[in-house]
């Protein structure tokens, strides 16, 4: 009677089919995770806030009158100006820079078009402390876009410090290290322009990558990320924000604003 043998080989294939799909795998995972992380240069406000700080916001009604705004940059495109004015906004943000390697291509739509209409308006740089120091940067921006005049329409420059949308959410620094990356910025921008740059950021990060560092306040004024009805709790040293960014999804172009004032107060922060 003949002996049926286990077949030897059969082992060895079964791991390198197990090695084949491993390989497989790995090679179809590698372009998602590629596609996860923005090109540079695409970052703008409020894009991490999605994923850390409310989804959508309708501001509650509140005592105070408070006058609509709206931040835009590069990836909007030319922006209908005029609607955006017909429908109450009064202030406008543009991006200007990012790190020291972006300037937007819109920018003189954007800043000028909002301008044309009648809007006072200003200029944002998105901060990559992991790139260059913050006096490189502040130097950047205002050579690109993000200087002041007194002109009445102008408002002072921001410092838009958020999430790290190319790696770490602290661009790899201590809380220390942030703290002064954001000074030397701050103090670089003050003694180009005469003025005080606005920060930009939401509680939950400056809490994580600044320690919640409350030196800032007594000069800079605070436009908070939140999207949802109300602003929550201010970084400390900050009684009240100037500023509130409270969805991302409004209309014409997404990122629309409250400022914590009437019409008065934006002309007071963009006369200095």
């Amino acid at each position: 009677m003949p002996v049926h043998r286990p077949n030897p080989l059969r082992p060895r294939r079964l791991f390198l089919a197990g090695l084949l799909l491993t390989a497989l795998t790995l090679a179809l995972a590698a372009p998602a995770d590629a596609a996860a992380t923005p090109a540079r240069g695409s970052a703008h406000m409020g894009m991490g806030v999605l994923a850390h700080d409310g989804q959508h916001g309708s501001p509650a009604p509140t005592a105070v009158t408070q006058t609509e705004g709206v931040d835009v940059a590069g990836y909007q495109g030319n922006v209908a100006w005029s609607t955006l004015w017909n429908s109450g906004v009064r202030w406008a943000y543009t991006k200007a820079t990012e790190g020291t390697y972006y300037t937007n291509p819109y920018f003189a739509q954007q800043y000028n078009g909002s301008y044309n209409v009648g809007m006072i308006r200003g200029a944002y740089h998105f901060a990559t402390p992991d790139t260059t120091s913050g006096a490189t940067q502040a130097n950047y921006f205002v050579d690109h876009g993000g200087g002041w005049s007194r002109d009445g329409k102008t408002l002072p420059g921001v410092l838009d410090i958020e999430w790290n949308p190319y790696g770490a959410a602290c661009y790899g620094k201590s809380q220390s290290a942030m703290v002064s990356w954001i000074a030397d910025f701050l103090n670089t921008y003050r003694s180009r322009t005469g003025r005080d740059a606005v920060i930009y950021t939401a509680t939950s990060w400056w809490t994580d990558c600044t320690g919640n560092y409350g030196g800032f306040a007594a000069n800079n004024p605070l436009w908070i990320a939140r999207y949802a009805s109300d602003p929550g709790t201010l970084p400390a040293g900050w009684g009240y924000y100037t500023m509130w960014q409270y969805t991302s999804s409004g209309p014409t172009v997404g990122d629309h604003d409250k400022f914590n004032g009437a019409l008065d107060r934006v002309q007071a922060l963009a006369n200095g």
